[in-house]
């Protein structure tokens, strides 16, 4: 889904433990890491970790695509969306 909204995704399924892939990831300067192992999956929830902060944030998966995509989206690009939805 965040594909689906322009957004850069790279997904890593490596047979690795957890938090040696978001150290890893955060090496390298990953701005935002979303973190869905088997129990977020049964629960549809994901957690997601920004760079620089030690904290995470668990929400539902349709609550982060929002936030995410709503976060990414430039104020010029969200002002001509919102005049669009006024004229319609």
């Amino acid at each position: 889904a965040l594909r689906e909204a322009g957004m850069a995704v790279e997904t890593d399924f490596r047979n690795e433990k957890i938090n040696y892939k978001i150290r890893e990831h955060s090496v390298t300067k990953v701005p935002v890491i979303i973190v869905c192992g088997r129990k977020e999956a049964e629960e549809r929830t994901v957690n997601i970790r920004r760079l620089g902060s030690q904290n995470q944030t668990s929400m539902s998966l349709e609550e982060a695509i929002t936030s995410l995509v709503d976060e990414a989206t430039p104020p010029d690009v969200k002002r001509k969306l919102a005049a669009k939805k006024q004229v319609a």
